[in-house]
């Protein structure tokens, strides 16, 4: 069985891509976090804490909440 790779290992254009991936991650869910706590709860379709939660998990939170969590 081959040992886990870690990132030093990585050769330079994994890395970028790693980095680059993590950095979309980050800002798809703190742009989907600010959306949640400045728009009005009648604005939001269920409840903020659950969007908030469903925020935190990975790229899918965020952008369920985009496609399917607002209101018009």
């Amino acid at each position: 069985m081959e040992a886990k790779r870690k990132f030093k290992d990585l050769p330079a254009g994994g890395k970028i891509a790693v980095i680059v991936t993590v950095i979309a991650q980050l800002t798809l869910m703190v742009a989907a976090l600010r959306d949640l706590y400045k728009r009005p709860a009648e604005q939001v379709k269920g409840p903020k804490p659950a969007w908030a939660a469903a925020s935190l998990i990975s790229f899918f939170g965020p952008i369920a909440y985009f496609a399917f969590g607002r209101r018009k």
